[in-house]
């Protein structure tokens, strides 16, 4: 038999109890080290990847849930579009929307005097297209005009209106309208680009 082992057996029973007690504490440590302490850090991990991917879980199901009411939200924001795309002409509508407002002018009893396109005033995303109007014609013509151009599907500003020469002809006021009407186009994607890289 060993001689440290004979040794042990002949120390007295609390020294061995002793000796038991911290050859099962160390031990304990050991496997808690090397053995239960990696699991516990791999659990604790786990756990909040596990929270991590709840929270994803449970933001998924609130979009779910939401997506017949976001549905809803696009698909009037398109109506919405559309609505603002019949407003908005592109440029070759231009020239039949200027048509129409000559046109209005001419239902509504008016001369045209002046109809002059002036240069385009290009924004972010549309341009503004003005046109300088000289009409001539009764109160109630140009009244009748102004109402008919609001009515348009097309979006056209009447702005710096100036009245002169007001005479009285057979009973009616008559007048000379002088004014700028100013109506918008969507630009192109090339239009754009160019606007935002101009030429050196």
């Amino acid at each position: 038999m060993d001689p440290q082992v004979e040794k042990i057996l002949k120390l007295p029973t609390k020294q061995k109890i002793a000796i038991l007690v911290a050859v099962l504490l160390l031990e304990a440590g050991l496997m808690g080290w090397f053995l239960v302490w990696p699991k516990v850090k791999e659990l604790k991990g786990l756990r909040t990847e596990l929270t991590k991917l709840q929270g994803e879980i449970d933001e998924k199901t609130r979009i779910a849930n939401n997506l017949p009411k976001l549905q809803a939200e696009y698909d009037q924001l398109n109506r919405e579009l559309a609505q603002a795309l019949t407003e908005l002409p592109n440029s070759k509508e231009i020239p039949s929307l200027l048509t129409s407002i000559t046109a209005l002018g001419k239902n509504a009893g008016l001369d045209f005097l002046t109809f002059r396109p002036k240069v385009e005033a290009p924004k972010d995303f549309y341009a503004e297209v003005p046109v300088d109007i000289v009409v001539s014609g009764s109160y109630y013509s140009v009244a009748n005009f102004f109402a008919a151009v609001a009515n348009l599907p097309r979006i056209v500003n009447i702005a710096n209106v100036v009245f002169s020469d007001i005479k009285s002809v057979n009973n009616r006021m008559m007048t000379r309208v002088t004014c700028l009407a100013t109506t918008f186009r969507f630009l192109d994607k090339k239009e754009i680009k160019d606007d935002k890289n101009p030429k050196k």
